[in-house]
């Protein structure tokens, strides 16, 4: 059987090795997350995702996917991995909150999804349009990227995380760190984990807010 079935995709392959228990410490993949918001006319369309995993998930997701054995992954042999990862984000709506004026944003069926391997890490690219486009001007936009059981750690990349695309002019973009502030996950003890409510949203604890205001 191939790996990549195996594997049910990130999200799967996480519930088969921990048995299915519920996220009560640190998370098990970490993943890097590039957005940018794209407007057309005005309005808000969709987002842009440029994820990449760590390399420890890389290894074992990528292995024996190198199928002429020259040492490096083309589209095309990623392209099963590819498929079965954006099935399964579909079932997790993306791990993605975009709201508008505090209203929660739907989204349709993914576009120009991809992968590469850049320096050892698997890197997933996707486009996730919005159901309904929709003018921001004088409403607040806010996104955040987390996984409400914290099996996988999303946290901006280095450098610019976030951009707006084709945005009408006058639009800014801020950060607002997460809850818990700057401290790197895997910095974190095991007891602090296990002092979090249980009844709370781990990923979100840890999830930073990129909030989008357009005149």
């Amino acid at each position: 059987m191939p790996p990549f079935r195996l594997l049910a995709a990130f999200l799967g392959v996480l519930v088969v090795l921990l048995g299915g228990r519920p996220a009560a410490a640190h998370p098990h993949v970490m993943v890097e997350t590039e957005t940018q918001v794209v407007f057309e006319n005005g309005r808000v369309t969709g987002l842009v995702h440029a994820w990449t995993f760590d390399e420890m998930y890389s290894t074992f997701a990528t292995q024996g996917l190198d199928k002429d054995r020259d040492g490096t992954f083309s589209r095309e042999e990623l392209a099963e991995l590819t498929q079965v990862n954006v099935e399964h984000l579909g079932q997790q709506k993306f791990f993605t909150v975009l709201r508008h004026e505090r209203r929660f944003v739907s989204f349709g069926p993914v576009r120009d999804a991809w992968s590469e391997v850049v320096g050892g890490k698997l890197r997933l690219h996707f486009t996730v349009p919005v159901a309904t486009p929709f003018a921001a001007e004088s409403k607040p936009v806010t996104l955040q990227v987390y996984d409400p059981d914290y099996f996988v750690a999303f946290t901006p990349a280095d450098g610019e995380p976030m951009r707006l695309v084709a945005a009408p002019q006058g639009c800014k973009l801020d950060f607002t760190p997460p809850k818990t502030g700057n401290a790197a996950v895997g910095s974190l003890s095991e007891s602090f984990f296990q002092a979090l409510n249980t009844n709370a949203n781990f990923g979100q604890q840890f999830a930073a807010t990129f909030t989008v205001t357009c005149p």
